[in-house]
Order: C-alpha cells, then sequence, then structure tokens
C-alpha cells in the first residue's frame, strides 16, 4: 500500500483511534493509581575483609590477590557466603518463625481477584515456607555500587514497621550464621587435634600439631571476640516515611507514550490488512422517538 493511501486511511479514523487511547490511557491510569504501595528499607553494608584488622586478615591473612585479581569485583570469602545467607532457606524459616510473615502473605493471598477465584476452585489460601522464600526473592534487593566496595540492601513490605524489622533480622541472622560456622569449624578442628595429640608419641608430629592446635584457638578466640565476621555496616537499615514502590509517576509517563505507541501500530496494522470503518451519523433524534431506538451499529447515533 502507497504511503499516501496508508496515512490517509490513517486520517480517516483519528477520532476513533483518539478515542481509544484516551480510553485505554485512563483504565491503565486507573490500574496504576489502584495498585498498592509497598515501603522499601535500605542499608549500607561492605564487606569485613575491606579492613585491614579483619577477623579474615586476623584468621588467615590473604594477598589482595588471592581472589581473582584486581579485576575481579565479585565478593568473596566470608561476605559472599553473607550475601547468600540472605536469601537462604534458614533466612526465610527464621522470618516465618520470628515475623508475622506467613499472616501477611495469607492475606494477600486471600485478597483481591486472584484470592475469589482460589476460594471459587477450592485452591490453597494458606502461605506456606514456598511462597515466603518465593517472595523474599522478589522483594529483598543487593546491589553492588559502582563507586566504591559497599552493597546496598533494600527489602519491600507494605508495612513500613515490618520492612524494618525484616531486614534488620536478615543481616544479624546472616551474620550470627557466618560467626557461628567458623566458630563450630574453629572447636571441632581444637577437638581433633586434642585428641590425635592423646595418642601421638613422635616429638616433631607433637610440635607440628601444637602449631596448628594454637592456630585454631586464636581462630576461635577472635570468632568470639569479633562482632562483625561477614559484613561491616556502613548505614544501619532504616525506612523512608512515604511509600515509593511503584512510581507511580514514572508508570503515568511510561503509559502516556507506550498507549499511543500501541494503538497507532494496531491501527496501522488494521489500515494495512484493508480496513475500512463506517462513518459516524450524527443526526438529529426525530421527535417521538426513544433515545434508545436511535442507537446504530458501530458508533452511529441519532
Amino acid at each position: 500500500m502507497p504511503l499516501e493511501l496508508l496515512l490517509r486511511g490513517v486520517w480517516a479514523v483519528r477520532g476513533r483511534v483518539a478515542l481509544a487511547t484516551l480510553l485505554l490511557y485512563v483504565l491503565g491510569a486507573l490500574l496504576v493509581v489502584s495498585w498498592p504501595r509497598s515501603f522499601v528499607a535500605r542499608g549500607v553494608v561492605a564487606p569485613a575483609e575491606s579492613t585491614g584488622i579483619a577477623t579474615s586478615s586476623l584468621l588467615s591473612p590473604a594477598s589482595l590477590l588471592a581472589n581473582g585479581g584486581l579485576l575481579d569485583n565479585r565478593p568473596g570469602g566470608n561476605f559472599a557466603v553473607y550475601l547468600d545467607a540472605l536469601r537462604s532457606a534458614e533466612a526465610v524459616e527464621m522470618l516465618a518463625r520470628d515475623t508475622p510473615l506467613l499472616d501477611y502473605l495469607t492475606r494477600l493471598r486471600a485478597a483481591g481477584l486472584t484470592g475469589a477465584l482460589r476460594d471459587i476452585f477450592g485452591l490453597r489460601l494458606e502461605a506456606d515456607l514456598d511462597d515466603a522464600r518465593n517472595w523474599l526473592d522478589r522483594n529483598l534487593a543487593v546491589t553492588q555500587s559502582t563507586a566504591s566496595i559497599t552493597f546496598s540492601l533494600e527489602l519491600k513490605h507494605r508495612d513500613r514497621a515490618a520492612a524494618l524489622d525484616a531486614l534488620a533480622r536478615l543481616h544479624g541472622f546472616a551474620e550470627a550464621k557466618v560467626r557461628a560456622d567458623l566458630g563450630d569449624l574453629a572447636a571441632r578442628r581444637v577437638a581433633a587435634l586434642r585428641a590425635q595429640l592423646q595418642t601421638e608419641t613422635d616429638l616433631y608430629v607433637r610440635q607440628s600439631l601444637y602449631d596448628l592446635l594454637s592456630q585454631q584457638q586464636r581462630a576461635g578466640l577472635v570468632v568470639g571476640a569479633d562482632r562483625t565476621v561477614a559484613a561491616r555496616v556502613v548505614s544501619a537499615p532504616m525506612v523512608e516515611r512515604r511509600a515509593s514502590v511503584p512510581n507511580r509517576a514514572l508508570l503515568l509517563v511510561l503509559l502516556a507514550v507506550a498507549v499511543p505507541l500501541a494503538v497507532g501500530g494496531l491501527t496501522l496494522a488494521l489500515v494495512l490488512l484493508g480496513w475500512q470503518p463506517k462513518p459516524w451519523r450524527w443526526q438529529r433524534r426525530p421527535a417521538g422517538v426513544p433515545w434508545h431506538a436511535g442507537w446504530r451499529r458501530g458508533f452511529g447515533l441519532w
């Protein structure tokens, strides 16, 4: 189809295109405005290995190039274990045990249209640990700063106090898990070395075992004395005063761009397929004719 005919066909239905664009935008705007908003709790942490007197350096001093080199910006060491522990199954169980997370998710599942459909079809409404883990994966974000070695932790929740409490609990749980694992490892090594020393008779082997025992006792002492083993808190968890997710202003702007493009593309496709709509007919309703008897097919009116 020539471009001139295509533009002429689109221009012929400009009124319907404008009306469809307006209706779709109003419908999308109503959905955006009615979408429940969530609060975001934020905190900033840094790897504890980044300091000279960190627990990891006291336990086993290592070179800066030991974990992949200067060009490798991936987290490593105890901090990598800390980040994985934030989303672990144990963290989900802790939230389900110490916070009303499952009750909150159950209310969300029972609300709205999806809740009515679950009730009609007899589907499960009570949230379980799998639902809690999916919620944590969707709402917890860990973002590395591009200007420094710090990491930003963000957790979304519809309740302001619950968002701050959950993020603080997650940080405390992950840090405690790393510290407990290191302490348990040192204790088991000390017990094994002491058991070996009770049966070893060779003087030179016993001296090596005593050196290893002193190292593990030192490690247990450092882990027990230091509260920060994996992640050093740069900015304590805080929560915003006003809910910010989703960003309604940004969504409305994007909707104002996407809806005209979608309607215009659909109109071009219909015109290319040969769509020839009937023109609107605006006539005055004759006297004595009821208002509902004047409607014609499509958009035709009296």
